[in-house]
């Protein structure tokens, strides 16, 4: 902790000695998280309260938003506008044009300075950001090019790990009096000498006095009306082709896809959903119904919405009461309560060209129009604590997760590395201390002293943790432990000698069963049933009378293209033939 303090207090000099002991707290609780981005790289975070106040990268520390909500003057501030916010959310770097330029000029800082990103009248940072320029180089660029390469941003994975607060709002310091007042002789000025306007709207107008410079030092200087009058006349043509883009909907985009997934998931409620449907499936609610509900000419695409996953939209609409999610098997989600009478439900009007009476009466044929698109399902294998010295020298560890051509492509390296190869038979390894503690029981290991290619693989492979992942159509991937339970398939018999097929685990590939069981009972023409699973208390299975193993076969092999080892128990279908 002390060397910590030390290293905070050479990073960011100007805070006080008692601004560092409220930072650094000495007895309060402060923990440390390793955590690793996309790329790889390394990244220690320290929180405090919960929230994240720095992360570290190549033993350089910065600040986090919340802790620059806290000491927002701890950065040289840089503004920009409030749209710029969501694409440097999404990942992008901050560029010179998106830059709001002060009369009083830019803060001073070198190429590589740590800088924190404003937007226009709020002085809480919303984003930390390295200078790829200096302020001179800056000005002589003409404000072009990439001013800032972003680290971090409120809104980002880093922020989801606090307590998820917005920023504060912190009015300008008082020194920009004299920006507003300059802003407003420009103002006047204006009124005399005609400026050049770019907008349709009214609201819209930009101060063109904004983005006028002052000569500083050796900079590169924008003066007189000419110069002025061309930078506004590129600005307008940039601003044009924005206004003519979004004079249907001044709204951000993320806020244009909110409002569909909004329209889409009471529409599909209102005019889709039956109270008999339920549990219902997430998937199929949102593949089945509320795809069936979107505008001509849209599409729905939950990562450019502000919830990035299904589950998170859904979860807010349960704390609004409008419905229940329940994870009746293990990842996977089923709507299982749906409160019709909620007035936003009830006062939601169906847009115009939809139809309630058409869409309710269409619901079953769209249904049937809405393709199933099978799971894939990848075996992983994960690395248990008797694997583990025969995995640290590629530099796994317990609990890493590999899939079948990595543990093949490890133990190669490993046996090669080694010089594990028999010389006098290619087709075998010799075996080493590790690979006998690892691979070999306790009757071989005195007698087993090679092993074929094929056998040192497969026995590899049964000694790891089984797990798999299973990516669902247009979600992201779910990783679970053990093998994945196959769809089974039994008779049953009941009274009168009466057979019945009874269907499990249809969940777990993205199946309805509800789904499953009323197709099923339109094409062989029989009685069809929900019924629990005996000891379990939110599972479902499928129970229609006859045996029909054959009408299932041709339905999850055929049109929903499950692959046949997925599928347990289709031998028991009935032989085929004359009845004597």
């Amino acid at each position: 902790r002390r060397k910590l303090r030390a290293d905070v207090a050479a990073a960011f000099p100007h805070l006080s000695a008692e601004q560092l002991a409220e930072f650094i707290p000495s007895k309060e609780e402060l923990n440390v998280i390793k955590i690793y981005c996309h790329k790889g790289e390394a990244v220690t975070v320290y929180t405090n309260h919960r929230n994240p106040i720095l992360f570290e990268i190549e033993k350089a520390l910065y600040p986090t938003v919340y802790t620059l909500w806290l000491y927002p003057d701890l950065l040289p501030a840089f503004s920009t506008w409030p749209p710029v916010l969501q694409k440097l959310a999404g990942g992008a770097d901050l560029m010179l044009p998106g830059v709001v330029v002060p009369s009083s000029g830019f803060p001073q800082v070198e190429r590589g300075a740590l800088c924190a990103v404003t937007l226009l009248g709020n002085r809480a940072p919303v984003a930390v950001a390295v200078a790829t320029m200096s302020t001179a180089e800056m000005l002589a660029a003409g404000m072009k090019g990439k001013g800032f390469a972003v680290l971090h941003t409120y809104m980002d994975h880093l922020w989801e790990y606090g307590d998820k607060s917005c920023p504060p709002t912190l009015a300008p310091l008082v020194t920009d009096s004299a920006e507003k007042e300059s802003a407003e002789d420009e103002e006047e000025m204006g009124r005399k000498e005609p400026v050049i306007s770019f907008s349709t709207d009214p609201l819209q107008h930009v101060a063109v006095g904004d983005l006028s410079l002052k000569e500083r030092d050796s900079c590169a200087v924008l003066v007189g009306t000419e110069e002025l009058e061309n930078r506004a006349a590129e600005t307008a043509q940039d601003a044009n082709t924005e206004v003519q883009q979004e004079a249907e909907d001044s709204r951000t985009p993320q806020e244009q896809m909110d409002a569909l997934f909004n329209q889409c998931f009471f529409h599909a409620l209102k005019c889709k959903v039956k109270k008999s449907d339920l549990p219902l499936l997430t998937s199929t609610f949102l593949r089945s119904h509320m795809f069936s509900c979107c505008p001509a000419g849209q599409q729905l695409d939950i990562k450019k919405s502000s919830y990035k996953k299904f589950s998170k939209f859904l979860q807010c609409m349960q704390q609004q009461q409008i419905l229940q999610v329940k994870e009746l098997n293990k990842g996977v989600e089923s709507i299982v309560e749906v409160d019709w009478k909620h007035p936003d439900i009830k006062a939601f009007a169906v847009p115009e060209g939809f139809s309630s009476v058409s869409a309710a009466q269409d619901s079953k044929s769209e249904d049937r129009e809405q393709a199933y698109h099978a799971p894939e399902i990848i075996p992983l294998y994960g690395v248990s604590t008797k694997m583990i010295p025969l995995f640290q020298e590629s530099g796994h560890r317990k609990g890493s997760i590999l899939s079948s051509s990595e543990v093949r492509n490890i133990i190669v390296n490993y046996v090669k590395t080694n010089e594990l190869v028999d010389e006098t038979n290619k087709n075998f390894v010799r075996v080493n201390a590790i690979l006998c503690d690892c691979l070999l029981d306790k009757s071989e290991q005195d007698e087993v002293s090679k092993l074929k290619w094929d056998d040192l693989l497969s026995r590899c492979l049964e000694r790891l943790q089984p797990l798999h992942q299973v990516t669902f159509f247009g979600q992201e991937p779910i990783v679970r432990k053990g093998n994945i339970e196959p769809i089974d398939i039994t008779i049953a018999q009941r009274s009168s000698n009466k057979k019945v097929t009874i269907i499990k685990n249809l969940e777990l590939y993205g199946l309805d069963p509800q789904c499953v069981a009323n197709i099923l009972q339109q094409k062989v023409q029989a009685s069809a049933t929900i019924t629990p699973v005996p000891g379990t208390k939110d599972r479902v299975q499928v129970q229609i009378q006859g045996n029909q193993i054959h009408h299932l076969a041709k339905m999850l092999l055929e049109e929903y293209q499950l692959p046949r080892k997925y599928i347990q128990g289709l031998e028991k279908a009935p032989k085929l033939g004359r009845k004597k």
